[in-house]
């Protein structure tokens, strides 16, 4: 939740004392989906470092990457995090459950910006 909800007070001392990077929401995503989705930047880069899985894939068949476009405006918060997740290693071909790949989806919604770091990174 406190990824989730952005409170990277909560969520630092968590991780130091050993919080479970594997646990999951409601959605069977782990806090870096939401972090993502909702633009928490600092908090992304915080559970990045902590080696929170980027490429888990939640119920809706959606990773962090994917929320981040799916579920965004777009806009310079999300184009930062999608930048972070694909230099972090995120799968820019993994597609949704319905086989829309991130690039796909970008295009899609008119996110030029996010697009052209997806296929930079080879999507």
């Amino acid at each position: 939740m406190a990824g989730a909800r952005g409170y990277l007070e909560i969520l630092s001392p968590m991780l130091a004392h050993g919080a479970d990077l594997a646990s999951t929401n409601g959605y069977g995503g782990t806090a870096l989906i939401p972090a993502c989705e909702r633009g928490f930047v600092e908090v992304a880069r915080v559970l990045i470092e902590a080696g929170i899985e980027i490429d888990h894939v939640n119920r809706l068949g959606w990773t962090a990457l994917l929320e981040a476009i799916v579920l965004s405006e777009g806009g310079p918060v999300h184009q930062q995090i999608v930048a972070m997740l694909l230099e972090a290693g995120a799968n820019p071909a993994l597609a949704d459950r319905d086989g829309v790949t991130p690039l796909a989806h970008a295009e899609a919604r008119g996110f030029d910006a996010i697009a052209a770091l997806i296929r930079a990174h080879g999507g």
